[in-house]
């Protein structure tokens, strides 16, 4: 962000909404901070009339106060009215007002080629919020913990990756729950993570996963059991579990291909508390049968979403077993 003002119009979008949220919080934060005390909240749904817009510009410049437009512009499409809109107000340069523009979403390049964004682009300033990669999690992570004047063990990273990856906003509000209870100590362990962990819930999804990979089917359910009664959405633990089988299956691969399993371990980024449960759950199934367990989690992503029928608790408590070992169908079974 600008330092000394804010630029008249600002563009937020990405794939990560806890940077876009964050990013946004920032401009917010600023406009206050220069004297933009008013703010005018706009969401540009279906049907939105982009005159308002226009509107409230005009008759914001009657006024001697700083204020802040925020236009949530949620598919990243105006459409050809608000594309007129919003170039003019590019163009307008109306002195004490500034606009922010937040996508929740990503813009395709049809977007990004579009005149309504190379306004902004020439007049104000775009933020795009890249996915953050697993191989980008570990700085990301030491990045955040650091930015609060603390540090964190490289173990203790690997851990939050581990069990995080693919879920920034659980790794954030991990972060700062960790950085309170070490605020003293000054430095994160790895230690302080499994405890945090541990301690989320008595049945939590990262202890579900372990008993599954140790084949350990009574207590793989009686988890499953405490996350429904707990009510934890279901999507995260088909999100845990189809993360720890692909995993498997890139593991099961390269053993296929003659690949040393510690380089192999290392890749994956298998955590080393974890290699005896990954080992058993290896020593179970071949490489076609991890194949089928994860076009399995695919297809209870596909019921999540609705695009196919099933009941989404009794396929994962079929899928747990699977993963234990011990159904009566065998892993290509219960679909």
């Amino acid at each position: 962000m600008l330092k000394t003002d804010l630029p008249s119009v600002t563009l937020v979008f990405g794939d990560e909404p806890l940077l876009i949220e964050e990013t946004s919080d920032k401009v917010r934060n600023q406009a206050l901070q220069l004297g933009y005390q008013e703010r005018l909240v706009l969401t540009a749904e279906p049907g939105f009339d982009w005159n308002r817009l226009t509107e409230t510009t005009l008759g914001m410049s009657l006024f001697s106060e700083r204020r802040l437009i925020d236009l949530r512009l949620p598919s990243g499409k105006p459409g050809d009215a608000g594309s007129k809109a919003l170039i003019r107000y590019c163009e307008s340069s109306i002195a004490d007002t500034a606009l922010l523009v937040i996508c929740s979403s990503r813009l395709d390049a049809a977007a990004k080629r579009s005149k309504w964004y190379k306004a902004i682009e020439r007049s104000g300033e775009v933020v795009e919020h890249k996915p953050i990669t697993a191989a980008q999690l570990p700085s990301w992570i030491k990045s955040r913990v650091n930015a609060k004047g603390m540090d964190i063990e490289r173990d203790a990273v690997a851990l939050l990756v581990h069990y995080l990856e693919g879920n920034l906003l659980a790794a954030a509000q991990e972060i700062d729950k960790l950085a309170l209870l070490t605020a003293e100590q000054g430095i994160i362990r790895s230690t302080d993570v499994e405890d945090c962990i541990t301690d989320n819930a008595r049945f939590n999804v990262f202890v579900l996963t372990d008993h599954c990979l140790n084949g350990d089917a009574t207590k793989a359910l009686r988890s499953l059991g405490g996350l429904r009664r707990e009510g934890v959405e279901p999507i995260l633990i088909v999100w845990a579990l189809a993360k720890q089988v692909r995993t498997l299956y890139c593991l099961a691969t390269g053993l296929a291909a003659g690949r040393p399993k510690a380089q192999l371990l290392k890749t994956f980024g298998v955590w080393n508390r974890q290699v005896p449960l990954v080992n058993a759950a290896l020593s179970r199934f071949s490489q076609s049968d991890w194949a089928h367990l994860l076009s399995r989690t695919a297809h209870l992503d596909r019921v999540l979403k609705g695009r196919e029928s099933g009941n989404i608790w009794q396929m994962l408590g079929y899928l747990c077993l699977s993963l234990c070992g011990t159904d009566a169908v065998g892993v290509r079974g219960n679909n």
